[in-house]
């Protein structure tokens, strides 16, 4: 969009993202060196939680990448990555265990990531059109009822991002929980894989951050054109 005052809105969300990014970044590769004292690689774990909650029919695959770990429930699929898989590190294992946790979350019935997975269709669309509708509002005097549309439509997306908040703290509070109930990690070895999954978590947060100036932005934007008009 063509630059405007509103851009400091933005500014915040855009620095918090770049200081969580580096975070999760820095935090991994400081504990990625740390072998957990038992030996287990990060997919060795993940199937013996995965094992001793029954969920025997979810696969665990190797792919390519640094930290495009996830879980694919259209396929009943872990996917860790390069950094991860095979990994003996603390780091990598609280990785694993946080992909196993959105695993039993889908088997759970967790409610929020039901939530979660019944919005997606909204926010695909509300983050390809909402800004697109808005502009189209803005510039077309005739087509102004798009502006509501577009700023409904990216509420979605916040709603998205809201959701998927307790989804996330959830699933590496599972992961923590049993990784020092099975004794799979030491105490020690348990706060170093929290740290890593705290940065982690941080992430989401700033994307929730950013959603919320976006949308604050566009209904500045909005209400400043029609004021002047």
């Amino acid at each position: 969009m063509f630059w405007d005052p509103t851009y400091i809105v933005v500014l915040p969300a855009v620095i918090f993202a770049m200081i969580a990014q580096f975070m999760v970044n820095s935090t991994f590769n400081k504990y990625k060196t740390v072998r957990n004292a038992r030996g287990y690689t990060a997919n060795e774990v993940a199937r013996m939680i995965l094992d001793e909650n029954g969920l025997y029919n979810i696969q665990i695959e190797h792919i390519s990448g640094n930290l495009t770990d996830h879980y694919d429930p259209s396929a009943n699929i872990i996917r860790l990555s390069d950094s991860v898989y095979g990994n003996t590190s603390v780091a990598a294992i609280g990785v694993a265990a946080h992909e196993v946790g959105h695993a039993i979350q889908h088997a759970q019935g967790y409610m929020p990531i039901k939530i979660r997975q019944a919005i997606i269709p909204i926010t695909q669309i509300g983050s390809n059109l909402a800004v697109p509708l808005v502009l189209i509002g803005l510039l077309f005097s005739a087509l102004d009822f798009l502006i509501p549309v577009g700023i409904f439509l990216y509420a979605g997306v916040v709603l998205f991002q809201a959701v998927t908040l307790p989804v996330e703290f959830n699933a590496s509070g599972r992961a923590l929980r049993t990784l020092d109930e099975r004794a799979i990690l030491q105490p020690d070895e348990v706060r170093m894989s929290k740290k890593v999954l705290g940065a982690a978590a941080m992430t989401y947060v700033a994307a929730m951050f950013s959603a919320l100036m976006s949308l604050l932005r566009l209904i500045l934007i909005t209400g400043g054109r029609r004021r002047n008009n």
